[in-house]
């Protein structure tokens, strides 16, 4: 029998993630495995517990008729007992499927239609009451374990199971089969099928990615490696279980490394649950980075003359020498003096703020970061960097190792992975990580993979001298303006979310003769702007429609104008008129996906009106758009949009 190295010594057969689990319970049985906040305190399972209750979960399933190869759906907040289960299915050479907690039933009846699925583990009662809502229409289904009783009391349909009575079924069944669960774990295999993710479906219906253990194993210890991660690490595993970020962090590389993941007592809690566990490894989508400076510059703005003049000064001094710093570049002395008074002051206060003063390593993916927002937080000491993949990749293609960071690449090829670039400009990627296949979709895993066994990401990029990529936009989403100039509408995105009053961006201009733009406000941001100036509002669609609001967004537009001209590649794509929109775009209303990138073309179509407004010179434009509100209710928001012509700059001539 081979034997695999990880992170606690040899390991004894084909790596698989049941064989990692049991090893970590052998030689770190003791040590924290993964914590849970409920009712303020924090619940903590060693591997060795943890370790038990997969078993007795596994062998649980295994009495109610679970088959290898079958799916499990896993539907809730990030739980310990639905990590626990997933760690089940694979033991019995099952396929966890994890869904959106936070989809409507309507969304994931395709998802059980599509995978066959016969059981499902939720966390609660809301999501028990949505799969009771399609029940009909997914008669395949026998069997749903909960994990929190509360609410249950009065539901007596015989295929619920608490989870902790599933638990003692399994205890049973394993006294009475003691070397069951070890025969089925030793049949599992590298290769074998270890988890499906459905991809987000900005296009059309969600793809189910397949990856095997094999895959997802080798994306984390490439990225132990290049980022040294050890077992006496923490994670806060709060986003989307579903996310194929989430399941590399806190699924794949905690039972690779054999660090301790933290769930949160709510989404409501995360900030507060950061702070007290201050862990050493932490990852996030641009969009919750931003957040972060958003809700610190608002703090800011409501602070005294003294303390926000200072934070200001030392926020300067940061900019010009705190990344040099971080990288171990020269800096002169003045400014490590001054730095080091800035840490004392300014910087490690507000670290221990954000729950970051521990972090030994920070990342990012699902979407372009400013380059402005990076070094902010790079600046004021907190080691951020970039990672690039897809769910077909295990979010995993690029690194950027320590010293080695450019604001505007996504980071060198991590170990492992080979990368070309299309005659087209397409990223095209091979490595150990790729996905097996797509579920059923023979079609589409062809068309994913070329001939060479490269997989094509859909995004357009370049390396550059140095060997950094760069990724420019989604190729489909490249365009050129009507004089032929490139289009790359998500960089222009992403400047304009950089500020704080700007929460969502939306740019056209494939084949027009230039860039218009829909606009959503922070609402938090704008909201607390707007009340410092005494301006008083009802909502979201008064707040937005206000010419001060209108004027703000304006001062914002024009700098990315003026940031733009710098660059040559994208100086013609100054936004030339813009509106603020009178809603949120929204996952409920089909304009976002569920990991928040915009529906592009959906979004297009559903505010044609507006868009043709802008580009036919008015001066504003009535709209009326149905809303779905949260209890499944539907309504409509009208409003009288004013559309607003922002002043464009010369492009800046650089000296050769």
């Amino acid at each position: 029998m081979s034997r695999e190295t990880t992170a606690g010594g040899p390991l004894d057969g084909s790596p698989t993630f049941p064989r990692l689990l049991f090893h970590h319970a052998r030689v770190r049985g003791a040590a924290p495995a993964i914590r849970e906040k409920d009712l303020g305190i924090w619940q903590t399972w060693t591997w060795a517990e943890v370790a038990e209750r997969v078993r007795a979960l596994a062998c649980g399933l295994a009495s109610l008729g679970f088959q290898r190869g079958e799916h499990l759906a896993i539907i809730g907040d990030n739980r310990p007992h639905l990590y626990m289960m997933m760690s089940a299915a694979q033991c019995l050479g099952g396929v966890p499927v994890p869904l959106y907690q936070d989809a409507v039933a309507a969304e994931m009846l395709f998802v059980f239609q599509d995978a066959g699925i016969r059981f499902v583990a939720v966390e609660d009662q809301e999501q028990v009451d949505k799969l009771l809502e399609i029940h009909e229409q997914i008669p395949q289904l026998q069997h749903i374990v909960y994990d929190d009783p509360r609410g249950m009391r009065h539901y007596n349909q015989p295929f619920l199971h608490d989870i902790h009575a599933l638990m003692e079924m399994g205890r049973i069944h394993d006294r009475n089969h003691p070397d069951f669960l070890d025969a089925e774990v030793a049949q599992g295999q590298a290769d074998d099928v270890s988890v499906m993710l459905y991809t987000s479906g900005t296009t059309g219906q969600p793809k189910g990615v397949c990856q095997s253990h094999g895959a997802f194993i080798a994306a984390a210890r490439g990225s132990m490696q290049t980022d040294r991660l050890t077992p006496d690490g923490n994670i806060l595993s709060y986003l989307p279980m579903a996310w194929v970020g989430d399941h590399l962090f806190s699924f794949a590389q905690a039972l690779v490394v054999g660090f301790t993941i933290n769930c949160p007592e709510s989404s409501d809690t995360v900030t507060t649950d950061l702070r007290e566990i201050g862990p050493t490894y932490y990852f996030a989508p641009p969009r919750v980075f931003e957040s972060l400076l958003t809700s610190i510059m608002i703090r800011m703005e409501d602070a005294g003359t003294i303390k926000r003049r200072m934070f200001h000064y030392f926020l300067g001094v940061a900019k010009r020498c705190g990344a040099d710093l971080l990288d171990g570049k020269s800096v002169a002395l003045s400014d490590r003096l001054l730095y080091g008074l800035g840490n004392l002051l300014v910087y490690g206060p507000l670290r221990n703020v954000l729950g970051m003063s521990r972090i030994r390593v920070a990342y990012t993916a699902g979407a372009a970061i400013g380059p402005d927002l990076f070094r902010f937080y790079r600046s004021i000491g907190i080691n951020l960097k970039q990672f690039y993949g897809q769910t077909e990749t295990c979010a995993y293609v690029c690194l950027q190792p320590d010293r080695a960071i450019k604001f505007d690449s996504v980071g060198l090829p991590a170990p492992g992975v080979e990368i070309k670039i299309a005659d087209n400009g397409e990223v095209l990627v091979k490595g150990p990580m790729l996905l097996k296949e797509y579920y059923k979709r023979p079609d589409a895993t062809a068309e994913s993979l070329n001939a060479e066994g490269y997989f094509l990401t859909g995004d357009a990029g370049f390396l550059d001298a140095d060997g950094h990529l760069k990724i420019v936009d989604r190729a489909k989403d490249v365009g050129k303006l009507a004089n032929g100039a490139m289009f790359a509408p998500n960089y222009i995105e992403n400047k304009l979310k950089f500020f704080q009053h700007i929460k969502e961006a939306v740019c056209f201009g494939h084949d027009q003769e230039m860039v218009c733009a829909f606009i959503n406000i922070d609402m938090g941001a704008v909201g607390n702007w707007a009340e410092r100036r005494n301006i008083a509002y009802s909502g979201y669609t008064d707040l937005a429609g206000k010419p001060e609001v209108c004027e703000l967004i304006r001062e914002c537009v024009e700098q990315v104008n003026a940031a733009l001209t710098e660059e040559a590649m994208v100086a013609d794509s100054q936004i030339q008129r813009f509106l603020v929109l009178h809603k949120e775009l929204d996952p409920d209303d089909d304009e976002l996906t569920r990991t928040r990138k915009v529906r592009r073309n959906f979004v297009a179509k559903k505010y044609a009106v507006l868009i043709d407004a802008l580009y036919s010179g008015k001066a504003n434009q009535f709209i009326t758009t149905e809303v779905k509100f949260e209890d499944g209710r539907r309504g409509q928001v009208s409003a009288d949009l004013k559309i607003i012509d922002a002043k464009t700059f010369p492009t800046v001539q650089k000296a050769a």
